[in-house]
């Protein structure tokens, strides 16, 4: 196995990264419902984050958080979608960039948790 280290890896991750997601029975209908008929979008979208983060070619701007923000969904949502996604790279690839997602995967799990159970104390 080799390093996620062009577009065409994010691709490859991206890609059956959510073709788990769309078929997992916990987070599949959040993002199902919320995607719709916009997988393209979508996935592009994640491929030009994780190209920011992994490649270091600027090509994301945005805010990941404000469209979970008024979602249904809690702690377990989001550890479920970094076991899938810690799985998905680890399963494709191997290395530095590989450890790099999943650590970034787990970051954005442990924020967006915390931020939704913040919201809800309010």
């Amino acid at each position: 196995m080799k390093d996620i280290e062009t577009i065409d890896d994010i691709k490859r991750l991206v890609d059956t990264f959510y073709q788990t997601v769309q078929k997992d029975e916990l987070i599949g209908p959040v993002f199902n419902t919320v995607v719709q008929d916009r997988w393209p979008e979508h996935l592009e979208k994640m491929y030009r984050f994780w190209q920011s983060i992994l490649l270091n070619e600027p090509s994301y701007s945005g805010k990941p958080f404000p469209p979970h923000q008024k979602l249904d969904i809690y702690q377990k949502h989001f550890d479920h979608w970094v076991n899938l996604f810690e799985n998905t790279v680890s399963q494709l690839f191997v290395g530095k960039n590989a450890n790099e997602a999943i650590k970034r995967a787990k970051l954005m799990g442990a924020l967006f948790g915390a931020k939704h159970a913040h919201l809800r104390e309010k």
